[in-house]
């Protein structure tokens, strides 16, 4: 069974009101950089090439470019502006306000191609608050490829952050696609929150033999991956928050029906905003 995606004007200005921040930033595409070889053991031939990992370039924009573009984006949307950047997790952190049922999965999806493609930017994580969204994530990822294929030309690679399949990290890190690292916040608090006393989170943060005396967390974050927090409001907690900048964030992307905590929003869709256009029933 295909599924047929109705492009919503709504949707796309939320996509251009996130890249837009950024405008003027080089497309370099993904940055190439040597991936921590760790040790080798297995006796296997290994050639340079195979510790060619792809990362996300810097942003290149000074502070003050940076507030000019998001001050026009707030302009755009009749959205008070930002008095500063809120750099708490990367260089800045953008609200996207959606009401639920208007699709912030599909339009989440869509920014991280149009980030690709107008920036070169290719290396996401999504964390979201519950096993229950998390699988739905998966499942619109999957459900949108063919969709995202036609507008972009290309698929991403996505996959759940599992502490038993450090393979995947290792892929994540030297694949020059669009690639997604999925983790929920039960998952995130267990696996990431240093010095907890689990196996799970003594992978994360140790050297492990299987992984060539390297910890996974270094080679996560040395992609300096763009996080997308979905409900961020569930995510607030102090050991979440210090969890999350050990993945060394570019910046962050908040998407939510109801903001607890307001960085710097780029885009509203409210509760009345959305029953007015008739996305939702009442």
């Amino acid at each position: 069974m295909k599924f047929q995606f109705k492009i919503q004007q709504y949707q796309t200005e939320a996509v251009e009101a996130v890249a837009d921040v950024f405008r003027g930033q080089p497309n370099g595409d993904s940055m190439k950089y040597v991936i921590d070889k760790g040790k080798q053991e297995d006796g296997n031939i290994r050639f340079e090439e195979d510790y060619i990992g792809q990362r996300n370039a810097d942003i290149r924009l000074s502070d003050e470019q940076l507030k000019e573009n998001l001050h026009a984006v707030q302009d755009r949307h009749k959205i008070k502006r930002s008095a500063d950047l809120c750099n708490t997790l990367g260089r800045c952190a953008l609200d996207i306000e959606m009401e639920t049922g208007t699709g912030k999965t599909y339009v989440y999806t869509k920014t991280m191609f149009e980030l690709s493609k107008r920036y070169g930017w290719t290396k996401f994580i999504v964390v979201v608050p519950s096993v229950a969204i998390r699988e739905g994530v998966r499942k619109s990822l999957e459900i949108t490829q063919e969709h995202f294929m036609q507008s972009y030309g290309r698929k991403l690679r996505y996959f759940v952050y599992n502490s038993d399949n450090l393979q995947e990290i290792e892929q994540f890190s030297q694949s020059a696609d669009i690639n997604v690292m999925v983790i929920n916040m039960q998952a995130f608090n267990t696996s990431l929150r240093e010095g907890a006393n689990n196996k799970t989170a003594r992978i994360i943060y140790d050297r492990r033999d299987e992984f060539g005396s390297r910890r996974p967390i270094d080679v996560i974050s040395a992609n300096r991956p763009i996080i997308v927090l979905d409900e961020p409001q569930k995510m607030g907690g102090a050991a979440t928050q210090k969890a999350l900048k050990q993945f060394r964030p570019l910046f962050t992307l908040n998407y939510s029906a109801t903001h607890k905590e307001v960085h710097n929003p780029v885009f509203q869709l409210d509760a009345l905003d959305a029953y007015n256009r008739r996305l939702v029933k009442k």
